[in-house]
């Protein structure tokens, strides 16, 4: 007689999802930016196609620039709409800050270092103010907002009117300190012989920075977790109060140097201009792949976006088509864009 031994029955293996890795595909489709960047390469294309000389290297120096006065708010917008808020006042806060710097350098007469210097502290102090009414009021930042770009409007009219007696301020031209203020905010740097304007690499350095704080450090984990949740975020730690404020501060910081840019570009500046521009840079945050309920997008998205808008603002002039319709164009761009991104990021969600 011999003994048998019994093995007990292996259980198969079952895969832990908590530990499994994703395919690359997967991976891909889940960035923020995928569904902007396949829809610049197209657009890139098309108006290769039908407009050659869009091509040509000081044509798209051209396009990159009217990307850069866009892209360069686009990264703080991007950040703000990441962390659950958005930012109406953007458009006429940029004339505001070149305003101040201008009006108070002639006034007082002074170097026109320190109206810069005095113009930054304003921009900041309006993104603190911002952020502090919103998170001490809990009032939606659509309305603290839309109140900041009524004041500011009335401000820079009525103030440049009783300042200067017109709606435009003084030229600054020959005043101490402009030409090295237009050096850094305002000059074009030759490659190859085409002249590319300084603002290109400003808005590349600041999507560079911007993509560091997102991605490595504990700073843009913060920026996810409120703008995914804040009650959750302030329950794991999250400085959700610093972290709103230092947005709306970022913002004005950009702001800022789209302001000195204006100012130094042209020497005088338009007081009832703006209105309408913050649009212009939601838009370049939401083609971008920045979601309006927060807590998903990227700085690399928002750089795409406002390079969709250079590419179709300028390529429909060098297409020689009625610019009628670009508001048209921009506002298709803005409904695909939003679909595609929606459409990539459940298909991502489900790989």
């Amino acid at each position: 007689m011999t003994n048998t031994v019994l093995t007990p029955p292996v259980a198969p293996k079952v895969a832990d999802e908590r530990v499994g890795s994703k395919s690359t595909i997967a991976k891909l489709l889940g960035r923020p930016e995928i569904g902007a960047l396949v829809g610049a390469i197209a657009l890139f294309a098309f108006f290769a196609v039908v407009a050659p000389v869009f091509l040509q290297p000081a044509s798209f120096a051209t396009v990159l620039y009217g990307s850069s006065t866009i892209g360069i708010m686009a990264v703080g917008v991007s950040l703000l709409m990441i962390g659950g808020e958005f930012d109406l006042s953007t458009g006429v806060a940029v004339i505001s800050s070149a305003l101040t710097a201008s009006l108070f350098s002639w006034y007082f007469s002074t170097n026109v270092w320190i109206g810069v210097i005095l113009a930054l502290a304003v921009s900041l102090a309006v993104g603190f103010i911002n952020g502090w009414i919103l998170v001490k009021t809990k009032l939606p930042s659509f309305i603290v907002t839309l109140a900041t770009f009524l004041m500011l409007t009335g401000l820079n009219l009525g103030l440049t009117r009783a300042i200067g007696g017109s709606v435009s301020t003084p030229s600054i031209a020959k005043m101490d300190g402009f030409d090295s203020a237009k050096a850094l905010f305002a000059s074009t740097v030759d490659i190859g012989g085409v002249d590319v304007k300084i603002t290109v690499f400003i808005w590349i350095a600041l999507v560079a920075v911007a993509s560091w704080i997102l991605l490595r450090t504990r700073v843009g984990n913060w920026i996810f977790a409120v703008g995914g949740d804040d009650t959750a975020a302030r329950a794991v730690g999250v400085p959700v109060v610093r972290t709103k404020i230092g947005l709306f501060m970022g913002v004005g910081f950009c702001g800022w140097i789209l302001g000195m840019h204006n100012l130094f570009a042209f020497d005088t500046v338009q007081s009832g201009e703006g209105i309408g521009n913050e649009f212009l840079y939601i838009i370049a945050a939401v083609i971008g792949g920045c979601l309006l309920t927060g807590g998903y997008g990227s700085a690399v998205g928002g750089a795409i976006g406002a390079f969709i808008f250079g590419m179709a603002n300028k390529g429909i002039v060098y297409a020689e088509w009625n610019p009628d319709w670009f508001k048209f164009f921009l506002g298709l761009m803005l409904l695909l864009a939003t679909i595609v991104n929606l459409v990539v990021k459940r298909r991502a969600e489900t790989k």
